[in-house]
């Protein structure tokens, strides 16, 4: 049977594997400004490659946080948004913020 400690963390380590690790907080946090570009949110995200950006996008439009929709238009168009799924997620990241802040953590 497991602990409690381990049974608190298996929620948190199922939200770690839906949003992703390190760029998915940073992503939803941009996209949460609004639906955005590929080059516009690799812009935005201080030192993620193209590799992570492409990634993370895919891994949160799986889990259902993401949305990329594709513009017929030449060249193509893609523009990449939130779900309600996504936009409900911003309450932990200003939870995060918050928190940052009171310890004086800037980034």
């Amino acid at each position: 049977m497991p602990t409690n400690a381990a049974r608190e963390l298996n929620p948190l380590c199922e939200v770690l594997q839906i949003v992703g690790a390190k760029w998915g907080f940073p992503v939803i946090a941009e996209l949460y400004k609004g639906p955005q570009r590929f080059n516009k949110l690799q812009r935005a995200i201080r030192n993620i490659n193209k590799q992570s950006l492409t990634d993370t996008l895919r891994l949160l439009e799986q889990n259902g946080v993401v949305r990329r929709e594709v513009f017929p238009t030449v060249p193509v168009t893609v523009e990449y948004s939130l779900t309600e799924k996504g936009r409900d997620f911003h309450t932990v990241i200003e939870a995060m913020n918050l928190w940052a802040a009171k310890w004086g953590i800037r980034h």
